[in-house]
């Protein structure tokens, strides 16, 4: 609680460092998205043959819980390294530097949310009364980036090659999401397990419940949030038998 002054303070210049030199600032966050979710859905919706007026919202959903975890996890990947030099002046606890990159990103992305909303009013997929229980996959989301990012800000002390590799896994993370194509011919299939033990797709599949009104499945709500539980506390506790070697390699 000592150095929350100076969490807030790391959070706020992880913000003014995104949008540095950029005219549109934090509109941008706005959107980016937005324009996203209108080039996939001219293409995947003309690939697929999807002109449903749902699907836009579809991909919209997917695309920005996808882009929080990747932006989100790579930021905490590299945050050991890219405050090197405070961590070499003065003694703080190194666990702040990757979680307030991942704050800073979920922040940017709850920003971005209302996007969400307006396009779903816009094309008439009015939410229901569901729609308020996306609070509970965008916490399994929260403890998913934590506890990922936190594993990787250690692992990447170590092996610089993983921002690399990292990048490979999100690609093979993103097609296993189902952000772009409905699920349901893969889930019928043999390898129904690449989306069902893909953690970020249970959270996307169970946003999507709210948005729509539909059931959850309870797989696809307790899995995500035992595995983000999981990952938090082993990579809390490697983290911190860790840091004490940081100065070491970094």
């Amino acid at each position: 609680m000592q150095y929350t002054n100076l969490f807030c303070e790391l959070v706020k210049k992880g913000i003014k460092l995104k949008y540095r030199r950029s005219y549109l600032g934090v509109l941008w966050s706005l959107i980016e998205p937005l324009l996203t979710m209108i080039v996939l859905t001219l293409v995947f919706g003309t690939l697929l043959d999807h002109h449903e007026a749902s699907f836009p919202v579809y991909i919209l959903a997917g695309r920005l819980i996808y882009g929080f975890f990747s932006q989100a996890t790579t930021t905490a990947l590299k945050s050991i390294r890219a405050n090197e030099g405070l961590i070499k002046k003065v003694y703080v606890p190194k666990l702040l530097f990757p979680m307030s990159g991942i704050c800073f990103n979920f922040i940017l992305f709850l920003i971005s949310l209302p996007v969400l909303f307006a396009v779903s009013l816009v094309l008439k997929c009015y939410p229901s009364v569901r729609a308020l229980l996306i609070v509970l996959p965008l916490l399994t989301l929260f403890l998913l980036a934590c506890g990922v990012g936190v594993t990787l800000s250690t692992m990447g002390v170590y092996f610089r090659d993983l921002e690399y590799l990292w990048n490979i896994a999100l690609m093979l993370i993103m097609y296993t999401s189902a952000i772009f194509y409905y699920p349901d011919r893969i889930l019928d299939s043999n390898v129904s397990w690449l989306l069902k033990f893909n953690p970020l797709f249970c959270v996307i599949s169970s946003a999507r419940s709210c948005i729509f009104g539909e059931a959850f499945d309870t797989w696809e709500v307790l899995y995500p949030l035992g595995f983000a539980v999981v990952f938090l506390l082993l990579g809390t506790a490697v983290f911190k038998r860790k840091e004490n070697e940081f100065l070491l390699h970094i």
